[in-house]
């Protein structure tokens, strides 16, 4: 039976006759229909072509207007106290026994997101990187399944019983297999969410928590990365000073996934010497965005974050120097996940499309050479899954040895990922 509520008509621009066009939308509009005109490729008596130049003060008007207005300014409320007890997810019980087998949670937690991210995120992965940003549609998704709270604790909203990295990693890994930056971009705000509830106080979980624990989820998202040469994230260029009740911060982050539409950054920063982490709003003065498209993540709308004498609150400190340490690592655990589930997805390519091209009459996978090729693909992916897999049962429990086992793994899973796309793109022109 068809719906009889009234639905909006449609007006100019693809707007509703309830919405508005804001300042940014007119002069975008306006630079657009400027860019359109075809009196640039010939203007004036000697003819000059000022379809280049006029192109690029669009391009530098939107970018510009977009580094001032694009991040959403929301008013988290102060709650809690500094002093009181936080909220923390129990550490999984050790076994003594080394199984990766996962455990009935778990298993139906990655058949709900490799479901998504066959069904949600691979059907719009191409023209998601067409346009640098994942659809409003994915994201909502996302959410109904939970992934902003998969580390919050039950007792705050959340859906995480006990700590375990090897969920996050098999998720990771699942949503990677649809698509590498959708997935980025659907895991950001639970970055920024399984942070607080690890190292924040009680003051941070209740005033940021809720609103990821609500119906309208903040985009997020962790800022480590420096646009700098052989980048060491233990030791940030980016600082922060200590100046009366405030900690100003200056300094300039790269890939912060969906950057333009983050309400809430977690940024790292040098203090005293020791890496800490910051809680930074996006409405903070003397903070601008840029955007930063990257190869195989453009979905994720990655952007850089520039730090000019930003002055943030004493709550803004979050964890320790060794919380911070450990976001390093967690994070770097996320990365390989997000290349396993890249180099299983070109494989899952690679194998079908060796057997059905052929070449001197026969499949080009008669070849000894080419089935030696997929078949070292294949050696090297399962050996980076078990390494990986290693970290992430060991990374539930705070040890020296967990740091060596993400970092190697970290490395050795990009590696098999790398010279599986360009071994599928070689084949393939």
């Amino acid at each position: 039976m068809p719906s009889t509520a009234p639905r909006d008509r449609a007006g100019r621009h693809g707007l509703t006759a309830r919405e508005k066009t804001d300042p940014i939308g007119y002069a975008v509009a306006f630079l657009n229909k400027l860019a359109q005109t075809k009196a640039l490729d010939s203007f004036g008596p000697l003819r000059w072509n000022l379809r280049k130049p006029t192109e690029r003060v669009v391009f530098e008007a939107t970018k510009s207007g977009f580094r001032t207005l694009g991040a959403v300014n929301r008013q988290f409320a102060r709650r809690g106290r500094r002093t009181g007890t936080p909220t923390r997810v129990p550490h999984a019980a050790a076994t003594g026994v080394f199984d990766l087998t996962p455990t009935e949670d778990e298993q139906m937690l990655v058949d709900v997101v490799t479901e998504y991210a066959a069904e949600v995120l691979r059907p719009v992965a191409s023209e998601s990187d067409d346009v640098a940003q994942a659809p409003e549609a994915v994201l909502k998704a996302s959410l109904e399944i939970g992934l902003p709270i998969l580390g919050v604790p039950e007792d705050l909203g959340g859906i995480s019983t006990e700590r375990s990295a090897m969920a996050g990693t098999l998720v990771a890994e699942a949503l990677a297999h649809g698509d590498m930056g959708l997935a980025v971009a659907t895991l950001a705000p639970g970055a920024v969410s399984t942070a607080l509830s690890l190292w924040g106080n009680e003051e941070q979980q209740a005033t940021y928590l809720p609103a990821f624990t609500g119906d309208d989820v903040p985009a997020a998202a962790l800022a480590l990365t420096e646009p700098r040469p052989l980048f060491d994230a233990l030791a940030p260029r980016t600082t922060a000073v200590k100046d009366g009740d405030d900690y100003v911060l200056t300094g300039v982050k790269s890939m912060v996934p969906r950057g333009a539409d983050a309400e809430l950054f977690v940024v790292g920063a040098e203090l005293d010497g020791e890496p800490r982490l910051f809680l930074v709003e996006s409405a903070v003065a003397g903070l601008e965005i840029e955007a930063e498209p990257s190869m195989g993540l453009r979905a994720a709308s990655l952007s850089r974050l520039v730090l000019d004498d930003v002055r943030v609150p004493e709550l803004s400190l979050l964890g320790t120097d060794d919380d911070y340490a450990e976001c390093v690592r967690l994070s770097r655990l996320a990365w390989c996940a997000l290349s396993l589930g890249t180099a299983q997805a070109v494989l899952d390519y690679v194998i079908p499309y060796v057997n059905e091209r052929e070449a001197f009459g026969e499949p080009i996978s008669h070849r000894q050479s080419v089935a030696f090729m997929v078949a070292n693909i294949g050696i090297e992916l399962s050996g980076m899954r078990l390494v990986t897999y290693r970290a992430a049962s060991a990374g539930c429990a705070p040890s020296a040895a967990c740091r060596s086992a993400t970092t190697a793994s970290s490395c050795s899973a990009a590696t098999a990922s790398s010279r599986s796309t360009r071994w599928s793109g070689g084949t393939a022109t």
